[in-house]
């Protein structure tokens, strides 16, 4: 007590207030987790739900979420062997009793010719749709010039003709049963371009806008379409102990998205029904608003970024 008489009214005040920070900061993390978990199971609980890519680390993340929380998953990708891997490790990490076994289809958006089958197989899983996830996407960065009209053709089959095909093949389903959410997780490039991706930002607009007209064709049938763009998804965490390794990580915590973080905007997303989202830091951000409200600005500052870059190969 005299201790406490002695030491300084503001030091006394912190030492007593920083434990109290402490603890309302820990709550209120738990209690943020308690109420994902409770939007996860009400808004997937018994519902069918598709994910085109479940083996990307997104896919994989909404798959484990999505499987807890007690939904029926259709889970799509190009290797059947590690679906089947991914659906051991969905059974393995859960109970029984209280999820439902996986259904498996393969799906690859290169290969156009196979859609009308793998429609026909995710109808037949179950009879019915009634949450669809899209986000398969390819990426290439390089000069325009330098692309080929076949790697043009094969970036706009995965990332936009292969989800408009399958989103046209299974809307008629929900439309029948007036239900349904539609949900494109997409690049920030749908909404502006960054110069050496000219074919992969061409393909993430036009999905952008495939989606966007979509939503106001099906509203009088209940059924929601929603857009979640971020800047990019980390795959992975990098090695330790190296210097790439470590600008790497810096990198991907100033701009990049977790898998994680962006598993839980899929979920209120789906919760709330929110017609767009833009997952990303402000300075992207301000590019897109930039792009709209001041587009000679925003076309200046990529021209210098351009120019920089060749001039730092050229030292």
């Amino acid at each position: 007590m005299d201790l406490l008489q002695d030491m300084d009214p503001v030091w006394t005040t912190t030492v007593l207030l920083v434990p109290c920070v402490v603890v309302l900061t820990a709550g209120f993390f738990y209690l943020y987790s308690v109420i994902i978990g409770l939007l996860t199971k009400t808004s997937v609980r018994n519902k069918v739900v598709v994910i085109t890519d479940a083996l990307s680390g997104l896919g994989k993340e909404c798959a484990a979420v999505f499987h807890r929380g007690g939904a029926r998953l259709i889970l799509c990708g190009k290797s059947w062997e590690k679906l089947e891997e991914l659906t051991d490790d969905l059974a393995n990490a859960s109970d029984p009793t209280l999820t439902f076994p996986s259904k498996l289809v393969l799906l690859d958006f290169g290969d156009m010719d196979s859609m009308p089958e793998v429609i026909s197989e995710i109808l037949e899983c179950y009879g019915c749709l009634d949450i669809i996830i899209f986000n398969s996407s390819m990426k290439v960065k390089a000069p325009a010039q330098t692309l080929s009209l076949e790697m043009d053709k094969l970036l706009m089959d995965n990332n936009y003709f292969g989800p408009a095909t399958l989103a046209k093949g299974l809307l008629p389903s929900m439309i029948s049963r007036r239900t349904g959410h539609l949900l494109l997780v997409n690049s920030i490039q749908g909404k502006l371009a960054v110069p050496f991706r000219s074919a992969y930002a061409a393909s993430k607009h036009a999905v952008q806008a495939f989606f966007d007209c979509l939503r106001a064709e099906v509203e009088e049938y209940s059924i929601s379409v929603s857009t979640i763009n971020h800047t990019f998804i980390s795959l992975s965490a990098p090695s330790e102990n190296t210097e790439t390794s470590i600008c790497s990580l810096s990198y991907t915590k100033k701009l990049g998205v977790s898998p994680d973080e962006a598993a839980t905007e899929i979920v209120k997303t789906l919760s709330n029904k929110r017609k767009e989202v833009v997952i990303s830091p402000s300075l992207p951000k301000m590019a897109v608003y930039a792009r709209s409200f001041f587009p000679n600005v925003f076309f200046a500052v990529m021209a210098a970024g351009v120019k920089h870059a060749e001039a730092s190969e050229n030292m």
